[in-house]
């Protein structure tokens, strides 16, 4: 199954038996606990151009006349050419890797 849209950022917060403890449970000799470091997980799911061409019709209620894949700075970018009904014509770039519009 693809996935059509970013899924975005999970962010897992990993504490220790003792991380909800009051400070006055501790000793007076232990050194204050330090918080557990945060653990960022990213997942991006990948949009197809036929997925991107889609939305972008949809969106800007125009049909997309030439679509091309380039590479970016390591990164897919789809580059669709758009007309709508008044003659209009005009290129958006599409993220391969998030779906966001650039």
């Amino acid at each position: 199954m693809n996935l059509r849209r970013f899924i975005g950022l999970a962010v897992l917060l990993a504490g220790g038996p003792g991380a909800a403890a009051a400070p006055s449970d501790a000793p007076p000799s232990a050194p204050p606990a330090t918080p557990a470091p945060a653990v960022i997980v990213l997942t991006a799911a990948s949009m197809s151009m036929d997925e991107a061409v889609k939305m972008a019709e949809q969106r800007f209620r125009a049909r997309v006349v030439k679509a091309e894949a380039q590479r970016e700075n390591g990164h897919t970018v789809y580059v669709l050419r758009l007309l709508n009904d008044s003659g209009r014509v005009w290129t958006v770039r599409v993220d391969a890797a998030s779906g966001v519009l650039l």
